[in-house]
């Protein structure tokens, strides 16, 4: 009898479990649309990703990620993380204001032979977190030397 009991007290707490996950929204959740300033970002990026394509060591390491403030409020960007050592990124100290344009600067270690993707983390002030991505291959520059010339041929 205590195996029966303890059976369907476990198939009563299993039975709450599972309807408390299917809980229908509220009315002021169904009223919640993502048009909500937190749901949009604050600062919107032309881009998020850059491909540098396949490019010979020492080829300029410079990319630029361009953004615009489209939100009401003046936004700064608090720091800004590369994945690596590799990857540095420049950007704005001072806030962005309104319909205000500017440019994240990235730089890549084009002297590293061989395929990357990286990333950058931005923070800004608004505690938005925004992740930009840097790919591409970097060849080794070919040897382009003047064939020697056969002395005996003079």
């Amino acid at each position: 009898m205590k195996h029966i009991v303890l059976s369907l007290s476990i198939l009563l707490c299993c039975a709450v479990y599972v309807n408390a996950q299917n809980a229908t929204l509220s009315d002021a959740d169904k009223n919640t649309t993502f048009d909500s300033p937190k749901a949009k970002s604050a600062l919107k990026f032309d881009q998020l990703t850059i491909d540098y394509g396949e490019i010979e060591k020492g080829s300029d390491p410079y990319r630029s990620f361009a953004f615009e403030n489209t939100s009401d409020a003046p936004v700064a960007i608090k720091s800004a993380k590369g994945s690596c050592g590799c990857t540095v990124p420049e950007y704005p100290k001072e806030p962005i204001m309104p319909g205000e344009k500017n440019v994240v600067k990235v730089r890549y270690d084009t002297e590293r032979v061989g395929s990357f993707a990286k990333t950058v983390t931005l923070v800004t002030t608004t505690d938005e977190t925004i992740i930009l991505n840097i790919k591409g291959k970097v060849h080794r520059v070919e040897n382009k030397s003047v064939p020697k010339q056969d002395d005996a041929a003079f």
